[in-house]
């Protein structure tokens, strides 16, 4: 049976970008007698916000979209990240790294899909773990699991290569864990048989399925579809202030009529699909 998620984080109010995303994930397992499920990844810190989870209950139920069973949370789920961090470590893949964003800024000599790639400062060096992010020696990771390979519907399939990433941090100083470490657990504790999300996240699909060969965890289908992006190129943002759904919402529009349109392609002015890699 298919499982899809959505899982969005309460670090801001929810805005067309995720109501897209949603009505994907919504509509795939609907379209094929599977379940929808509906996580919060509420671990980011001091940006995490309670208060803004009824928000989007709200607004998925705006949209029309109906999950099924409980609402999942990441502050839940802790131990299970620190175990995992726990069984990396002892296999010799993770090191202390006590840089800077800024020093790794300075240091960088490549840049990668996420953007500079971390140099390998601390991984030769003593360093105090007090306080410390833990990162995965990347090259030593790749060669334990060998050559790994996984599915996109729409790309088709793919040699894992995560490489170009460098030494990700997995295990995060302000944070239990990375997204790549904890979006990985989560999908495979809620049984997530399809992952659905944006484009701009493919290549972390990459580093995915290297952390589920190294923690032997099943390996699912993804569908990187594309997102909506404003006139100038760039996709939809909460820190620009793109409008909100909530606001839509307590505006009286009709949400159903939203996922409809969102379903047909007739997107809001200044507005379209960027299909990326999808």
């Amino acid at each position: 049976m298919i499982r899809t998620r959505f899982a969005p984080s309460p670090n801001g109010l929810l805005h067309l970008g995720h109501a897209y995303a949603a009505v994907v994930a919504h509509d795939l397992a609907r379209a094929r007698e599977g379940e929808f499920l509906l996580r919060i990844e509420d671990i980011d810190g001091t940006r995490s916000r309670a208060e803004l989870v009824p928000e989007i209950l709200a607004d998925l139920e705006w949209l029309g979209l109906k999950w099924d069973g409980k609402v999942v949370f990441q502050s839940a789920r802790l131990a299970s990240y620190a175990a995992a961090g726990e069984r990396l470590k002892a296999m010799g893949l993770l090191y202390p790294c006590q840089c800077t964003r800024a020093e790794v800024l300075a240091a960088a000599q490549a840049e990668g899909p996420d953007g500079p790639v971390y140099p390998g400062t601390c991984r030769d060096r003593a360093v105090d773990p007090e306080g410390a992010a833990w990162r995965i020696d990347m090259a030593r990771a790749v060669e334990l699991a060998g050559q790994l390979e996984w599915v996109d519907e729409l790309a088709g399939p793919q040699r894992a290569d995560p490489a170009p990433f460098g030494d990700v941090v997995l295990l995060r100083k302000e944070a239990p864990a990375s997204y790549h470490l904890a979006a990985t657990l989560d999908d495979a504790a809620d049984g997530i048989t399809l992952v659905t999300r944006g484009a701009d996240l493919f290549g972390a699909s990459h580093v995915h399925r290297l952390l589920q060969a190294l923690l032997d965890l099943p390996v699912p289908r993804w569908h990187h579809h594309g997102l909506l992006v404003e006139a100038d190129g760039r996709k939809l943002a909460k820190r620009r202030g793109s409008p909100a759904l909530a606001d839509l919402r307590r505006a009286g529009e009709d949400g159903r009529a939203l996922a409809d349109a969102l379903r047909e392609a007739r997107f809001p002015a200044g507005l379209s699909l960027d299909p990326g890699l999808g």
